[in-house]
C-alpha cells in the first residue's frame, strides 16, 4: 500500500505530525492521492483518461499555457477552442478589394499591406477591427496601461521640455513683448505649455486597435491580424507578416497578439466570412479548471492533472464584456459545442443562487443532452457555505448534473496552502455550499480536493498558480470520471452517466461521522480506486452506520470496490438512472425530490407523503431489450427508525411505481437530523442503494421570554469547526440584534456568521459576515428576518485559522428579536396621505418613521422590433431546431448627465431559473459610441447629457415566445442622489449634477400635508398597543425634471431604530429593515397660458394668402434633390425664378445658399465656393444690419406679446445673417487655400475627416514639419486676406465664435496666424463645453493640429479615440 512519506497514523486513522518531503510536497499542489487517482493511473497506466474528451466550461483555455499541448500518448490535448458568448466577435461582413498597389483599406481605416502569397481565389477580403482591450482580462489591461502609459508620459515631458525652450528663447529675443502682435505669439508658446501639463490629467488609454482580415483561400477561411498599434518597433506587427490561422479545430494553431500582453488567442470563422471570432480568455480560472482536470507535464509527473491523457475542449462561457460573466447564450452554444464534439464529460465550474431548483431553460438543455446524447455533466457546488441551503445551480441544485463539494486534506494544507500545522484530517473547506436544495433533494453528490496550483494563462506571466474552491474540486472530480470512462472504452463497456454516476457515489468514502455530514460532502470523497482513505471507511461507518443501508447489508464486499470495478461488476445490469418525485399525500402540488421539514409546524405531528420512483433509460432505448423486461425487487430500508418509515419491498417496473411513507418528528430533539430511506436490489444488494430519498429535519427552538432573547453560551471552536443553531422566529420579529463575545485564544481568529431563511418562491433569505479576531472582543451585527420562519445561525471557525495555536476559542453569541409590525408591507402613493398603522408585538420598539424616494424609472415601449432566425450552426440547438434572435430597440434622452440602469422585470436576476435563454443589451449615443453593456445582471452607468439608443437582445428557439415579447415595457432607472457628481465620461467634460432625493414627512393627521401642521417624528411604542400616523406623498415642485407621466419614483421606508450606532433620521436604507415604497407621477399641472386667445392679426387674407404661397415655394426649393446634373439644373431655375419674385427676402436667399452647400459632390471647388460667396453676400445685403443692431441694443419687454413675436423674427434675422457671414469665411478660407496650393493650411484638411485628407501610418508616428511659431502675414493676392480678416470681424459683432456652431472659422482664424497653441486651446474649450454628442470634425480638427505641432504621441492618443466616439458601426451582440 502506497502511503505517501512522513506520514504517521494513529489507531483512529487521523494523520499526526504530518511531514512532506519533494516528492508529496509536489504532489499535494495537484491532489490526487485524496481521490486514489494516482493509484488507478500507476495500476492501469493506459486508462489516464485517454479516448475520452472533456468540455470546459468555463472563462476559457489558453492552449499555450504549461501542460496543455499534448496528452500522455502524443495527441492533441485541446481540440477546440470556442468563445460561446460572442464578446470576441468582430463583424467582418464588409468586403473589400486590393489596388494597384496590392494595399487595402482595413476597417479602422488604415491602409494595410496584402502579402502577395496569400491564396484568394475570390480576390475579396473581409474586413473589421476591435480594440484589443475588449479581448484582455482587467489584470492584464492594468499591466499595458501602466506600460503604455509610462511610454507616454515620456513623450510628453519631451514635448513640454521643448515647448518650454521655445518660450525661453522667445523671451530672450524679447525681453519687452509690449507690442500686442508679440503678446499674442507669446500666449500662444503659453498655451502650448499649459496645453501639454493638463494632458495627463485626462489620459484615459482606450488602448490600440487590431484590424482583421479574413478570406476564402479555396479550402478554408484564413484570418490575419494587423498589430502595429501594439507594437514597440515600427517594423512589427504588419498585416503581411502575419502567420495566417483558420479555425482552431482545423489546424490547432493559435497566435501571441505581440510580445508585450504575451495573451494567447485563437480565431474561428462563422457566417461565411461575416462574423470572426477572437477566442481569448476572460480570466485565468478556465485554464486551472483545465489543468487541472487534464494537464500532462511528462517533465515533471507529479503535477499532472487528475487525467493526464484526456482531450479537451474549451467552451468560454464567461462574457468579457461582462467581466467574466456568464450569459444564456455562452451556455447554450457550450452544450450544442459539447455535443457536436461528441464530449464525454462537461465540467463547469460556474454558478449563482437560484429561485426555483432544477428549474429552466438550461436545465431543460442539460436533461436532453445527458439523458439522450449520454454527456456527464459535473459541476461546483458553490462557494457560500458554511450555512445550509446555499448550494447553488446548476451544479447543487439539478438532478442531471452532479455537484461537487470541495474538500481539503492535510497534504494540501500542508503543501498548496503552506499552513503551519495541517488538520489532523481531512475535511470540507468551511466555504463550500451546503445542502439540501428548497425541494428537499441533497445539493452536493460528492466531494473531492478543492484546492491545486494548476496552469494559468502565459499572459500572467508565471506557470501556475494557487486556487481554491468548489471551482477546484468540480475537475479534480471530472478527471476521476474521465478516468473511469477511460477504462470503460477501453474495454468496451457501453458509457452511461447513469452508472457511473451510481458507481462513484456508492464507492465514495464519507467525510465525517454523523448522518448530516452528508449535507456538506454528498456521498462522501470519490474514489477511483482503493485508497489509503478506504481502511477508515469502516471506522467511519461503525460512527455513522446510518449513511448507507442498515447492517444486514454486506459492506466488506460493496465498500472494497472501487468505481471502476462497480462499473465491471454490474455492467450487465440495467442501465437505469431511478427519478424520484414527492408530493404530500392530499396535495398534488407542489412536486419535491426530498423531504424537507423546516419549519416548527412541520415538526409538530407525523406527516404522509408519497413518493414515486420512475427508473429512467437513455432515449432510444429498446422496448424489446430494455424497458420491457426491466423488473427489480426493491428492498426499502430506512436509517431512521421511529422517524421515516415506509413498506419494506416493491417491485419496480419501467412504468415506475409510487408508495407512502410516513415521517414523524415529533419525538426529536431540537437541532438538524438527517435520514435517507434506500432502494436496494434484493437479488444484488452488493450494488448498493439504487436510489435514495433524502430526509431532512430542522427542529427550531422556540422564542418564549419577553423580550425575545436567546443566548448561546461556551461554545466551543477548533479550526473548521462549525455549530448550528436553528431558532423559530417570532410572528412580528423584523430584525436582530447579536453580540457575539470570543475569549480563550491567542493568535487571531477568523469566523464566518451566517443566518438563513427559506420563503416561498425566494432566493434562500441568507445574510452573512466574516469576522476577524485579533484578540478576544465582542462584536455587534443588526440581521433582517421574516418573523415566523425558521432561521439558521451557522458560526463556523474558518478551516485554517488558528493553525498552529492549539487554544480552543470560546464563542458566547446573544441574539434579540426586534420588530414593528405594520398594515402595509409596501407602499404605494398617490395624491393623498397613506395612513399606516403600527404595532410592536414582541417588546417596546422606538417607532421613528423615515422614507425616501430615491430612484425614478421611467417606462418605454420599443420603437422598432426585428425577429430573425440565426444562421451559423453555433445557435442550431442538438435537436436540429436553430435559435431566433429577436432585437427591440428603445430611444430615451437625458436633460443631464445621470447614472442610469435599464431594468426589465420580467427577465432580470435570472440566468438559470428561467424559461428564457439568454438577454443582452447595449446603450449607445447618435455617434454608434457604447456606453454600457448588461445581461440578466444590469449595473448603473454614467451617461452624459444627450439622446441614447438601447438595443435589447433576446433569443430563443421557440419564436411564438419571442412574438409575445415585441412589446417588452423596458424601464430606465435613476439613482437619485444628495449632491452627487455625475461624471461624463471624458474627464475633460466633468459636470456636477445636483438631484436630490425625496425625503417624504410623515404627520399625525390626514390633513397635514395641506395645512403644514402635525407633523409626526417619533414615540414609544408598547406591545399590544397600536398607534397610526400619515405618511405625505412628495410635493409636485420636488418631483425629478425628468419625471413624465407615468413615471415611477421608488424607494424605501423604514419604522424601527437600531438600539446601537443610528441615528434617527439619517437614512431608511441603513435600517435592518426597510420596506419599498412607490409614486407614480401623476398628469401635469394644465398649462395656464394654453387656449389664451392670440393677438389679433393686422394683416388681411390676401395678404396672408400671398405669404403662405411664398413659403409654400420656399418649401419646395428646400425639398428639391441635386444630386445629378439635371435635379441641380432644376433646382437652379427654380431658386433664379423666386429671386428674381422675391428679391430681397432673405429666408428664401438663406434657402437658396442652404441649398449650395447641400451638394454632396462638387467639381470645380474654386467655383463653387466663388458661389457661396456671391450667394452669402446676397443674404448680408438683404438684411438691415443697423436695424437690427438698433432691436439688440434695446431691451424688450418679455410681456409685450407683439414686443416677442418680433424678437423671435429679428432672431431668425440675425441667425441667417451670421450664417451668411459663417459660410462666407469658410469659403474664402478654402479659395485661399486652393489658390496659393498650401495643402498644410487648407481648409479641408481642418474641416474634412483626416482619414480622406492624409495616409497616416497607424501608429500615428508620421512625421510632419513642426510649424515655426509666431504671427504670420498671408500673402495678399486679390485682397482675399483682407476680405477673410474683415469678414471675421463682422462675424464677431453677431455671434460669439467660440460657440460650437461657428469654431471652425475661429480655429482657422488662428492657424492662418500661426497660432497654432492658441487654435488648439481654442478648440479644446469648444470640444469640452459641447452639450451636444461629440461632434467629429472637431476631433478631427484638434488631431489635424497636434500632428501639426509635430505632438504625435498625442495625435496618435487621439486618433485612437476617434474609434470609441465614432465607430463605424455597432459591435454585433
Amino acid at each position: 500500500m502506497h502511503t505517501g512519506g512522513g506520514v504517521a497514523r494513529e489507531d483512529n486513522g487521523s494523520l499526526r505530525n504530518f511531514k512532506l518531503n519533494e516528492s508529496t510536497f509536489l504532489a499535494s499542489l495537484m491532489p490526487k492521492k485524496e481521490i486514489a487517482a494516482d493509484r488507478f493511473i500507476e495500476s492501469h497506466p493506459e486508462f489516464d483518461g485517454r479516448g475520452v474528451i472533456i468540455a470546459i466550461f468555463d472563462s476559457g483555455v489558453d492552449p499555450a499555457a504549461a501542460g496543455l499541448q499534448v496528452t500522455s500518448d502524443g495527441k492533441p490535448k485541446i481540440l477546440d477552442v470556442i468563445d460561446c458568448t460572442g464578446s470576441g466577435d468582430i463583424d467582418t461582413s464588409t468586403v473589400v478589394k486590393t489596388d494597384s498597389d496590392g494595399c487595402i483599406r482595413g476597417a479602422s481605416g488604415a491602409t494595410l499591406a496584402v502579402n502577395s502569397s496569400w491564396k484568394n481565389p475570390s480576390g475579396e477580403w473581409h474586413v473589421g477591427y476591435k480594440m484589443v482591450y475588449e479581448f484582455f482580462t482587467d489584470t492584464l489591461t492594468s499591466r499595458l496601461k501602466k506600460e503604455r502609459k509610462k511610454k507616454w508620459d515620456e513623450k510628453n515631458q519631451e514635448a513640454i521640455a521643448k515647448a518650454i525652450k521655445q518660450l525661453d528663447e522667445f523671451d530672450k529675443k524679447h525681453k519687452k513683448a509690449e507690442d500686442a502682435k508679440l503678446k499674442r505669439v507669446r500666449e500662444d508658446l503659453q498655451n502650448r505649455i499649459d496645453f501639454l501639463r493638463k494632458q495627463p490629467d485626462s489620459y484615459d488609454d482606450k488602448g490600440p486597435i487590431v484590424d482583421a482580415v479574413v478570406w476564402y483561400d479555396g479550402e478554408v477561411w484564413r484570418v490575419a491580424l494587423d498589430t502595429q498599434s501594439l507594437e514597440d518597433e515600427p517594423d512589427h506587427g504588419k498585416l503581411a507578416d502575419f502567420a495566417p490561422l483558420t479555425n482552431y479545430r482545423t489546424e490547432r494553431k493559435y497566435g501571441v497578439f505581440s510580445k508585450l500582453d504575451t495573451c494567447t488567442f485563437v480565431v474561428n470563422v462563422y457566417d461565411e466570412g461575416k462574423i470572426l471570432s477572437i477566442v481569448t480568455d476572460c480570466s485565468p480560472h478556465g485554464t486551472h479548471v483545465a489543468g487541472i482536470a487534464s494537464a500532462f507535464h511528462p517533465e515533471e509527473p507529479l503535477l499532472n492533472g487528475v487525467a493526464p491523457g484526456a482531450q479537451i475542449i474549451s467552451c468560454k462561457i464567461g462574457d468579457a464584456r461582462l467581466g467574466s460573466m456568464e450569459t444564456g447564450t455562452g451556455l447554450t452554444r457550450a452544450l450544442i459545442a459539447a455535443v457536436e464534439h461528441k464530449c464525454d464529460l462537461i465540467n463547469m465550474s460556474y454558478g449563482e443562487p437560484t429561485l426555483l431548483p432544477d428549474y429552466g431553460r438550461f436545465v431543460d438543455l442539460v436533461n436532453e443532452v445527458v439523458n439522450k446524447h449520454r454527456l456527464i455533466y459535473v459541476s461546483s457546488a458553490g462557494n457560500s457555505g458554511p450555512a445550509l441551503n446555499t448550494v447553488g445551480a446548476p451544479g447543487g441544485t439539478s438532478s442531471s448534473i452532479i455537484g461537487v463539494g470541495a474538500y481539503v486534506s492535510p497534504a494540501m494544507a500542508a503543501g498548496a496552502h503552506s499552513v503551519v500545522e495541517p488538520p489532523s484530517e481531512g475535511l470540507e473547506y468551511t466555504w463550500s455550499s451546503r445542502g439540501p436544495t428548497a425541494d428537499g433533494d441533497l445539493g452536493v453528490c460528492i466531494s473531492a480536493p478543492g484546492g491545486a496550483v494548476a496552469p494559468v494563462p502565459r499572459w500572467t506571466l508565471q506557470k501556475r498558480m494557487l486556487m481554491n474552491g468548489t471551482s477546484m474540486a468540480s475537475p479534480s472530480a471530472c478527471g476521476g470520471f474521465a478516468l473511469i470512462i477511460s477504462a470503460m472504452k477501453a474495454n468496451s463497456i457501453p458509457v452511461s452517466p447513469y452508472i457511473v454516476r451510481k458507481a462513484v457515489e456508492n464507492t465514495s468514502v464519507p467525510v465525517g461521522g454523523l448522518p448530516e455530514d452528508k449535507l456538506s460532502t454528498g456521498q462522501g470523497l470519490m474514489q477511483v480506486d482503493k485508497s489509503d482513505f478506504l481502511f477508515l471507511a469502516f471506522t467511519l461507518l461503525q460512527l455513522a452506520v446510518d449513511i448507507f443501508v442498515i447492517s444486514d447489508i454486506n459492506f466488506d464486499h460493496f465498500l472494497h470496490y472501487r468505481a471502476y470495478e462497480y462499473v465491471q461488476q454490474f455492467q450487465n445490469f440495467p442501465c437505469a438512472w431511478y427519478e424520484i418525485k414527492i408530493t404530500q399525500s392530499g396535495k398534488p402540488t407542489p412536486t419535491y425530490r426530498g423531504i424537507y421539514l423546516r419549519e416548527a409546524s412541520a415538526c409538530q405531528q407525523s406527516t404522509e407523503w408519497t413518493v414515486q420512483v420512475e427508473p429512467k433509460f437513455h432515449e432510444g432505448a429498446s422496448n424489446s431489450e430494455e424497458l420491457f423486461p426491466f423488473e427489480e425487487c426493491i428492498e426499502l430500508h430506512s436509517n431512521g427508525k421511529g422517524v421515516v418509515m415506509g413498506p419494506d419491498c416493491l417491485l419496480l417496473t419501467h412504468n415506475g411505481r409510487s408508495f407512502n411513507i410516513v415521517v414523524d418528528p415529533t419525538n426529536l430533539k431540537y437541532g438538524l437530523h438527517y435520514f435517507e430511506i434506500y432502494g436496494v436490489d434484493c437479488k444484488a444488494p452488493e450494488r448498493g442503494p439504487l436510489f435514495r430519498i433524502p430526509v431532512t429535519i430542522i427542529k427550531p427552538m422556540a422564542v418564549l421570554t419577553r423580550p425575545p432573547l436567546v443566548s448561546f453560551a461556551k461554545m466551543s471552536f477548533l479550526p473548521g469547526h462549525i455549530e448550528r443553531r436553528f431558532i423559530e422566529v417570532p410572528l412580528g420579529a423584523s430584525w436582530v440584534e447579536a453580540i457575539m463575545r470570543t475569549s480563550g485564544f491567542d493568535t487571531s481568529r477568523r469566523f464566518f456568521v451566517d443566518t438563513v431563511q427559506i420563503c416561498p418562491l425566494r432566493r434562500p433569505c441568507k445574510w452573512e459576515s466574516v469576522v476577524t479576531f485579533s484578540s478576544p472582543a465582542a462584536k455587534s451585527f443588526a440581521i433582517p428576518v421574516v418573523g415566523g420562519q425558521t432561521m439558521e445561525l451557522a458560526i463556523a471557525q474558518f478551516w485554517s485559522s488558528g493553525m498552529g495555536s492549539h487554544e480552543t476559542t470560546i464563542v458566547d453569541f446573544e441574539i434579540e428579536f426586534h420588530g414593528i409590525d405594520v398594515n402595509k408591507d409596501e407602499v404605494l402613493l398617490d395624491d393623498a396621505p397613506v395612513r399606516i398603522d403600527a404595532t410592536a408585538l414582541l417588546a417596546s420598539e422606538r417607532l421613528a418613521p423615515d422614507a425616501i424616494l430615491n430612484k425614478i424609472r421611467v417606462p418605454y415601449r420599443p420603437i422598432e422590433s426585428k425577429l430573425c432566425v440565426l444562421p451559423s450552426n453555433r445557435d442550431k440547438l442538438p435537436s436540429g431546431k436553430s435559435i431566433m434572435a429577436l432585437t427591440l430597440t428603445y430611444k430615451f434622452k437625458l436633460e443631464d448627465g445621470a447614472e442610469v440602469k435599464p431594468q426589465i422585470p420580467l427577465l432580470n436576476n435570472r440566468i438559470y431559473d428561467t424559461k428564457f435563454e439568454s438577454q443582452f443589451y447595449m446603450i449607445s449615443d447618435a455617434n454608434k459610441r457604447v456606453y454600457a453593456m448588461g445581461d440578466a445582471y444590469p449595473n448603473s452607468s454614467k451617461l452624459p447629457k444627450g439622446e441614447y439608443t438601447l438595443q435589447l437582445y433576446l433569443r430563443h428557439d421557440n419564436g411564438e415566445c419571442l412574438e409575445k415579447m415585441k412589446q417588452l415595457v423596458l424601464y430606465i432607472e435613476r439613482n437619485l442622489e444628495e449632491k452627487v457628481k455625475a461624471y461624463a465620461v471624458s474627464a475633460a467634460m466633468v459636470k456636477n449634477c445636483f438631484v436630490d432625493v425625496i425625503r417624504l414627512n410623515f404627520f399625525s393627521q390626514p390633513d397635514g400635508p395641506v395645512m403644514g401642521n402635525g407633523a409626526y417624528k417619533s414615540s414609544n411604542l408598547v406591545p399590544g398597543k397600536m398607534e397610526a400616523f400619515y405618511l405625505s406623498p412628495p410635493s409636485i415642485d420636488k418631483l425629478p425634471k425628468c419625471s413624465s407621466q407615468g413615471s415611477k419614483l421608488s424607494g424605501v421606508i423604514s419604522y424601527g431604530k437600531l438600539s446601537f450606532g443610528q441615528e434617527e433620521g439619517k437614512n431608511p436604507r441603513k435600517n435592518p429593515v426597510s420596506h419599498q415604497i412607490a409614486y407614480i407621477v401623476p398628469p401635469n399641472k394644465v398649462d395656464e397660458d394654453k387656449g389664451k386667445d392670440s393677438p389679433t392679426c393686422t394683416k388681411t387674407a390676401s395678404e396672408r394668402l400671398e405669404e403662405e404661397f411664398r413659403d409654400g415655394k420656399i418649401k419646395a426649393l428646400g425639398i428639391l434633390k441635386q444630386d445629378i446634373d439635371e435635379d441641380r439644373s432644376e433646382w437652379k431655375k427654380l431658386a433664379a425664378c423666386l429671386k428674381s419674385e422675391y428679391p430681397k427676402y432673405t429666408p428664401l436667399l438663406a434657402k437658396i445658399l442652404e441649398g449650395l452647400l447641400s451638394r454632396s459632390s462638387v467639381g470645380d471647388k474654386v467655383h463653387h465656393n466663388e458661389e457661396v460667396i456671391e450667394t452669402a453676400n446676397e443674404v448680408i445685403d438683404s438684411v438691415d444690419r443697423d436695424e437690427l443692431a438698433i432691436f439688440f441694443s434695446k431691451k424688450s419687454d418679455p410681456e409685450d406679446e407683439e414686443v416677442e413675436k418680433m424678437k423671435k423674427k429679428m432672431e431668425t434675422t440675425r441667425d441667417q445673417l451670421a450664417e451668411a457671414i459663417y459660410q462666407k469665411g469658410l469659403a474664402l478660407a478654402e479659395i485661399e487655400s486652393l489658390k496659393q496650393g498650401e495643402k498644410a493650411s487648407t481648409l479641408a484638411a481642418t474641416i474634412e475627416s483626416i482619414e480622406s485628407t492624409k495616409d497616416v501610418d497607424k501608429t500615428g508616428e508620421q512625421s510632419r514639419p513642426v510649424d515655426k511659431t509666431g504671427e504670420q502675414s498671408r500673402p495678399e493676392s486679390s485682397g482675399q486676406s483682407d476680405l477673410f480678416e474683415d469678414n471675421f470681424k463682422e462675424l464677431r459683432q453677431w455671434v460669439d465664435t467660440k460657440s460650437s456652431k461657428y469654431n471652425t472659422l475661429l480655429v482657422i482664424r488662428e492657424r492662418r496666424r500661426g497660432r497654432l497653441g492658441t487654435a488648439l486651446k481654442v478648440l479644446n474649450e469648444m470640444i469640452q463645453d459641447d452639450a451636444e454628442p461629440p461632434k467629429k470634425k472637431l476631433y478631427e480638427q484638434k488631431i489635424y493640429l497636434l500632428e501639426e505641432m509635430g505632438w504625435n504621441h498625442l495625435a496618435t492618443y487621439e486618433r485612437l479615440w476617434m474609434h470609441v466616439r465614432f465607430p463605424v458601426s455597432l459591435p454585433l451582440f
